[in-house]
């Protein structure tokens, strides 16, 4: 994979032919040996992903790109606090959202909570993020579907950068995609991990297509919160019925 447009964004990027899980690899990595932050790990050929709930995550070689970069929070007063690291998450989720946009000028690029990327409704990346409590740090991980074929998409609500019209380049995605990490991270850190101070808030507020809809969240207890996604709280969390959440499956209401 040639990437002159990504090389030097990053302290250290790891390039990999193939990995079976470039998250799981980054975090052994990550325990093994002190690794500058922003360390990136990279394949076109993930062939153990998972997702979210522990779902699988496999795409042919060469048509999707699997990123794991890891990230180690420091304010100005010190460490992140935990509850505050579910604003990293989402900004891996607006980062992507801008750098697909990017790519795909005239369609619309939206972010369903916490960090699902759609393409006119259609889902083209997932972001995972895993802690590493011994680091104060965590991997968090983007699978971006570029070069699939329709008839190599895995579901019917799924899409590509290719099948929506654009070049799947993986150094223009890439290259994007650590600019606009690092700049809403450094900037959120930068301002005591205060989101609405830092911009990341409104920005996520923007582009999240969740806010404003009917949606079904199945929460990690078993329970099922059923009505209204009206906000984001200060933690990241999406707020439903008054009830703030912290993690869940969400299912938005079909409209019309």
């Amino acid at each position: 994979m040639h990437l002159p447009a990504s090389q030097g964004l990053v302290p250290r990027l790891l390039v990999r032919a193939t990995s079976p899980s470039t998250n799981a690899e980054l975090v052994a990595l990550a325990r093994a040996e002190e690794l500058p932050a922003y360390t990136t790990l990279v394949t076109e050929d993930q062939t153990a992903g998972r997702g979210r709930l522990d779902r699988s995550w496999v795409a042919p070689a060469g048509t999707a790109l699997a990123i794991s970069v890891l990230v180690v929070p420091r304010t100005p007063g010190g460490p992140l606090p935990l509850e505050r690291y579910g604003w990293l998450a989402i900004a891996a989720g607006v980062a992507m959202t801008e750098t697909v946009a990017g790519m795909l000028p005239t369609a619309s690029v939206r972010f369903k909570w916490p960090n699902d990327v759609l393409v006119g409704g259609r889902k083209v990346c997932g972001v995972l993020a895993e802690l590493l409590p011994a680091r104060q740090a965590v991997v968090i991980g983007a699978g971006l579907n570029l070069a699939m074929t329709a008839e190599q998409l895995p579901v019917t609500t799924a899409t590509s950068v290719a099948v929506a019209g654009g070049d799947p380049d993986p150094d223009t995605a890439l290259a994007g995609y650590l600019g606009n990490l690092q700049r809403l991270i450094d900037g959120y850190l930068a301002h005591g991990a205060d989101a609405e101070a830092s911009g990341l808030a409104g920005r996520a507020r923007e582009l999240c297509v969740t806010l404003g809809r009917e949606v079904r969240v199945e929460l990690p207890d078993g329970r099922v919160l059923e009505g209204t996604a009206t906000a984001l709280d200060a933690d990241g969390r999406l707020v439903v019925n008054g009830e703030s959440v912290a993690a869940g499956d969400v299912t938005h209401a079909r409209l019309g």
